[in-house]
């Protein structure tokens, strides 16, 4: 992979402008700080409210999976001692752990409609 020319990131070539001189291997993040291009001459770029659009669908998307794995981690760690409540909370994470595949496969269309949407 190509190395920017002023930020030294590496990056795909999908993610550099097109051009010579100046433009030449340059991602387009610099690009568009440094005035080589517009914003709409990059369709690559991705502004930091798309960034944060997406860190938030990505994070609904597995948020889920990790409260599984947390709270699976917490009962073998934790919650086994604990008469009433162990019990309580065994059958909720195994409930969870039911649960939680079958709704995110049921909710991937919904997710890559909502990705196709924001992404540049």
């Amino acid at each position: 992979m190509p190395a920017c020319r002023m930020c030294k990131q590496n990056y795909p070539d999908s993610q550099f402008i097109s051009g010579n001189g100046p433009r030449y291997q340059v991602c387009a993040r610099c690009g568009i700080e440094n005035g080589l291009v517009r914003a709409e001459e990059a369709p690559q770029f991705y502004s930091d409210e798309v960034l944060n659009e997406r860190l938030t669908l990505y994070t609904r998307r597995h948020l889920p999976w990790v409260a599984v794995l947390v709270g699976w981690v917490m009962y073998i760690s934790l919650g086994r001692g604990i008469e009433l409540w162990s019990n309580l909370f065994l059958l909720v994470l195994a409930v969870a752990t039911l649960v939680v595949p079958v709704l995110h496969f049921m909710g991937s269309p919904r997710f890559n409609a909502e990705i196709s949407r924001i992404s540049p």
